[in-house]
């Protein structure tokens, strides 16, 4: 997964990566969190899930110690982290900001 993560993140469009677990509750309402923010933002970003606990390399690589974590990423640059949930109204305003 590594190098198709590294390509992903490259992008010119925003990439907002989901790290989680299925095994994690609050993760499960950042899942559904994400998917309402898919619907509504038009393809101004991409959003990609990492599931920690079978890409732990990738996990580790971003000092992910709490999940969920949401990451912004674009042209290969971390331009924002956070962990625990975030609402769909601040993951948009976010992403209009890095456009």
């Amino acid at each position: 997964m590594k190098g198709k993560f590294d390509t992903i993140i490259e992008s010119s469009t925003p990439v907002l990566v989901d790290f989680f677990a299925d095994w994690c509750g609050p993760c499960k309402t950042q899942s559904a969190i994400l998917k309402e923010l898919s619907s509504s933002i038009d393809g101004k970003a991409r959003i990609i899930k990492i599931d920690v606990d079978k890409n732990q390399n990738i996990a580790g690589r971003f000092n992910v110690r709490n999940i969920p974590t949401l990451m912004l990423f674009k042209n290969g640059k971390e331009l924002w982290k956070k962990a625990g949930v975030s609402s769909v109204e601040k993951l948009k305003q976010l992403i209009s900001a890095h456009q």
